[in-house]
């Protein structure tokens, strides 16, 4: 099934746009958009908390929205 992306505002510190990531309706993942301070990587989507097997110790960095929701789903069906 697909993902279902819901904008918020994340106070995170510098960054502030972030997009909710539903699956059947369960919270599977939290991601926000990086700020300039983050240089070459502007823009880019950073994997702020997952849960269940999207959480690791080291969340990954994204180019844009749809890297991350093929990112997600590929993890959520067992296939990464």
């Amino acid at each position: 099934m697909r993902l279902t992306l819901q904008p918020v505002l994340v106070q995170t510190g510098e960054e502030g746009q972030g997009l909710l990531a539903f699956r059947n309706g369960w919270l599977v993942a939290v991601l926000v958009q990086l700020s300039e301070i983050h240089g070459d990587q502007a823009g880019h989507w950073f994997l702020e908390k997952g849960f269940g097997v999207l959480d690791g110790p080291q969340p990954p960095v994204f180019p844009d929205v749809q890297v991350a929701e093929r990112w997600i789903a590929e993890r959520l069906d067992g296939s990464a």
